[in-house]
């Protein structure tokens, strides 16, 4: 198959000024180079609106046989590395699509900012190897030349401050932490996350976490433990959600023998089984009321007393809780007692959805494929997997609402759907459960302030129909502009750019 040569490029305000100033800007950098070099395609990432661009690219596509792609992209500062490193990845990653091998990729540092340039070149020398152009009115097109050694010069100062904050901070913590060796991360705020959980391990105050279903938060009490003091001794896990309400005194505390019908031996409860270690309450959240108040005079005075018994005895136990509700809002409506979150809120750690962890979702896919993989090794006829670049594109695309529970249950189906050692694509998009689309009902009515974002709201409902539309089309693009009301293909592909839902 023959190579395909894509140009890869910002759109520059000396391009959009082309169509009209041409006699004193020129054609821009981005018609110079289609001019001049024999482009196949050309992705062109916009952080203006598509009203500015649109006359650009009408006058742009009557110049050029090359295919004409533009993908918007919100930027809150022309500086902003960060955001700039992220689009410019998807932006690589679509023109790329599932046959990266037949591409052949040039970026063009002439259009867009400084630092728009500076992740050209850093990308252009590392993770996507390209050619990298320049251009200007009087010397035309050139390669520029770019050794590696220069290009280093480009790291921004930001993420080197923030890499180097973060090294210092590291070096006061133990030199290795095995315990936490299985989260899987990459990103700056997984990384702080796991700094601070270690530095909290090796003290004797109760930790709460608070995080969505599926992010994790049992393997993050469980590593605090295996690095804590308390490591040789037992680690008990409750789901407070799973005990029946009449159960939970004598499940917590224990009961003696007569302590009500059924209790035909003494028991000890999930207090004394962990006494010396730590004891883990997940879903703190769904304790009822009488069970709050039981739980706060054990933390307080550290002694429980069975059902059934008159005399308390003492416990040493670490409380180590965990919530995908947020404590303070279901104080606020009057579920939770205030006292009881903050004898245990002494600690608390954050875990992020997996669609905030910039970064993290590539080594996770791998790693649980590699799970996936042992888990069915024994199994007659089964081929180890691997995944296809559409396939993984898929995967990265997702908003994974399920969080790393629904990564890991989603590569398991692939796994099982695809007949040879490769998961394709349609065997992604068959094992991905379709994204929840119902609008909450309180959807108008959500307090202004204390957090509301506008924007992350109005981008959680497009992608949701983006996605549905997407799903319901079986990926045809022009059905699924039409199911959603968009204009054409075009749009619709930009949207999907936009608001970051595999096309």
């Amino acid at each position: 198959m023959a190579v395909r040569k894509v140009l890869v490029a910002w759109v520059g305000r000396t391009d959009l000024r082309a169509p009209s100033e041409s006699d004193q800007v020129g054609l821009g950098p981005i018609a110079q180079a289609l001019d001049a070099r024999p482009f196949d395609e050309a992705f062109l990432l916009s952080d203006y609106e598509e009203r500015a661009v649109t006359p650009y690219l009408k006058w742009l596509r009557a110049r050029t046989n090359a295919r004409l792609e533009v993908v918007y992209e919100q930027l809150s500062g022309p500086t902003q590395f960060g955001e700039i490193h992220e689009a410019a990845v998807r932006g690589v990653q679509r023109a790329l699509g599932e046959r990266p091998r037949d591409v052949a990729l040039a970026f063009h540092l002439s259009p867009g900012t400084p630092a728009m340039a500076a992740v050209w070149i850093l990308l252009g020398k590392t993770r996507f190897p390209a050619e990298l152009i320049e251009s200007s009115k009087d010397h035309g097109v050139r390669t520029a030349s770019v050794p590696f050694d220069i290009s280093a010069d480009f790291i921004p100062d930001l993420l080197r401050e923030q890499d180097e904050r973060l090294r210092q901070a590291s070096a006061a913590e133990p030199p290795e932490a095995p315990e936490f060796a299985d989260i899987i991360h990459r990103s700056r705020v997984m990384a702080r996350l796991i700094q601070r959980a270690r530095r909290v391990a090796i003290r004797n105050v109760p930790v709460l976490i608070e995080g969505e279903s599926g992010t994790g938060k049992e393997m993050f009490a469980r590593a605090i433990h295996r690095a804590s003091t308390r490591r040789e001794r037992p680690f008990v896990a409750v789901n407070c959600g799973a005990i029946p309400g009449e159960l939970i005194e004598s499940e917590l505390f224990g009961h003696e023998k007569g302590a009500f019908t059924d209790a035909k031996q003494p028991r000890k409860g999930y207090f004394e089984a962990a006494d010396g270690g730590t004891l883990f309450l997940d879903e703190l959240g769904e304790l009822p009321g009488p069970a709050q108040v039981k739980l706060l005079r054990a933390v307080q005075e550290g002694e429980v007393v069975r059902l059934g018994a008159t005399k308390p005895f003492k416990v040493d136990v670490r409380i180590v809780a965990a919530t995908h509700r947020t404590l303070t809002e279901e104080i606020a409506a009057g579920r939770f007692r205030e006292d009881l979150f903050y004898r245990l809120a002494v600690a608390v750690l954050k875990i992020p959805p997996l669609r905030e962890r910039t970064g993290d979702l590539g080594g996770l896919v791998d790693h649980l494929l590699d799970q996936v993989n042992r888990e069915a090794a024994a199994e007659p006829g089964y081929r180890e997997k691997k995944l296809s670049a559409g396939a993984r594109n898929l995967l990265v695309a997702h908003l994974w609402p399920g969080n790393v529970r629904e990564l890991l249950n989603t590569l398991r189906r692939a796994a099982i759907w695809s007949d040879g050692a490769a998961i394709s694509s349609e065997d992604v998009r068959e094992a991905l459960l379709p994204v929840a689309t119902v609008v909450r009902q309180d959807l108008l009515a959500k307090p202004l302030g204390g957090g509301f974002n506008l924007p992350e709201l109005l981008k959680d409902v497009a992608r949701s129909y983006l996605q549905r539309a997407m799903d319901e089309a079986h990926g045809n693009k022009t059905r699924a502009a039409e199911l959603v009301g968009l204009p054409s293909y075009q749009t619709l592909t930009n949207w999907l750019a936009k608001y970051e839902v595999q096309g």
